[in-house]
């Protein structure tokens, strides 16, 4: 180790400050005012996660309210394995004028003194196996664990001169910043081939343009799929000639099924195996879990439904895999999987009612699946829809492969970088002003 690196703590150099106990007769799950950040907004690892907000619309103290590039800490964790706990975040910015609000049970990031640290090579500190078991090691609770201020600011730590912390977080930060692009982009990609869904198959927009004598604005190959009218049905007004059926109908279905806990493990041997929503909460999980005797499987394309608290969340199979009793495989008896993935995530509300229904934690059945009613549009269309969306979703996967291939590499960096194992060379700028780090 350098010379120059010395031994610090964290409380000679950061304040963390309490977030506020925000009135919880103003939260709410529908999208409209302020943004309520909670532990469950951290990803395993150290990231931001942007689905799940709750939101606020109550008063708010002005000293609560966050700003983009905020450091957040969690401080509260309600899995057994502590997964987020500890963990740290930015915040990120926003487009939409909402604010991000600093809920209790998260820690905000005061630096005493940006000359000695770097908030960015923080970050990457607090993502270390290091600091990680110190944090674990002092936190109470069994179900639900927690950590303190006090608890996080006697991790002590090799700190090396301000000029190497800020070449290791950008190296670091620029393989996040790629991998927080992709994020972006997929989400523009879903977006896209979600609204197109639900103009199609939701609101029905082609069949109100052709039944008010409105151009439909489609090529006249589609257009023509498409009826001029409607017909009563028992979910309400439906294009004339389409028909009500329920989920388990219309897609194939397969529930899952745990095997014996001894045949699971995380070093690679066997079967992937996906549990619950943790382990699909991406395309390709964080943690990735084996099997060595699996019972109940899916196959890559297949839309994964989690039937267990919390019911309802939806996902897409990168690979082929096993799947818990937590997890369903759902795809459409065309094969077609985009449209399968978007028709599962237009039942959202109809999933939260069996959420509510749980005596203890909310659960679904295939009995269940039988019961949901699904408007059936023809099946030209179903083909139709899947040729122009499956496109978006080879583009996601293709993203979500490059972006786990830079976590991968990210992560196996980290510990050499902050270890000082790998050093990084003089810092150097390019023309256009970038810094450019070299290993050494």
């Amino acid at each position: 180790m350098a010379r120059e690196w010395v031994k610090d703590s964290l409380g000679e150099l950061i304040e963390i400050r309490h977030g506020f106990a925000f009135k919880g007769e103003f939260f709410h799950d529908e999208p409209h005012g302020d943004v309520l950040l909670t532990p469950g907004n951290f990803a395993v690892g150290g990231a931001f996660k942007t689905d799940k907000f709750k939101y606020y619309d109550g008063p708010v103290p002005e000293e609560f309210v966050l700003r983009e590039g905020d450091l957040l800490v969690t401080m509260t964790d309600l899995s057994k394995q502590g997964d987020t706990l500890g963990y740290s975040a930015f915040v990120p910015s926003r487009s939409d004028g909402r604010r991000y609000l600093h809920n209790q049970r998260l820690g905000k990031v005061i630096l005493k003194e940006e000359k000695s640290l770097d908030i960015r090579y923080l970050h990457y500190l607090m993502c270390t196996k290091e600091y990680r078991h110190e944090i674990l090691a002092s936190a109470t609770g069994t179900t639900v664990k927690h950590t303190s201020p006090e608890r996080i600011k006697r991790y002590d730590f090799l700190r090396p001169p301000m000029k190497q912390q800020k070449a290791i977080a950008h190296i670091l930060g620029t393989l996040d910043d790629k991998i927080e692009l992709n994020r972006r982009m997929n989400e523009t990609l879903e977006a896209m081939a979600r609204a197109v869904f639900k103009s199609w198959f939701v609101d029905f927009d082609p069949v109100r343009a052709k039944a008010e004598g409105r151009n439909p604005g489609l090529p006249k190959s589609i257009a023509n799929l498409f009826p001029d009218s409607f017909e009563d049905s028992e979910l309400g007004k439906i294009p004339k000639g389409w028909r009500i059926g329920s989920v388990d109908e219309e897609f194939d279905l397969t529930m899952g099924q745990s095997p014996p806990g001894e045949t699971y493990n995380e070093t690679g041997e066997g079967v992937p195996f996906y549990q619950g929503r943790a382990d699909f909460a991406f395309r390709f999980p964080t943690r990735r879990v084996f099997c060595t005797a699996p019972t109940r499987f899916a196959k890559a394309g297949d839309t994964l439904v989690s039937v267990r608290a919390p019911v309802g969340d939806i996902n897409m199979a990168a690979e082929d895999c096993a799947i818990g009793r937590g997890v369903a495989a759902v795809r459409h008896k065309t094969g077609a999987r985009s449209y399968t993935y978007l028709c599962m995530r237009s039942l959202d509300g109809v999933f939260a009612q069996f959420e509510a229904e749980g005596t203890v934690f909310g659960c679904i059945g295939k009995k269940d699946f039988h019961k949901i009613a699904a408007t059936v549009p023809p099946k030209e269309l179903v083909q139709v829809v899947e040729r122009i969306t499956s496109p978006l979703d080879d583009r996601i996967e293709c993203a979500e492969h490059e972006s786990r291939t830079l976590a991968a590499l990210r992560d196996a960096l980290l510990p050499k970088l902050l270890s000082g194992e790998i050093r990084v060379g003089k810092l150097a700028t390019r023309d256009h002003g970038t810094p450019e780090c070299r290993l050494s």
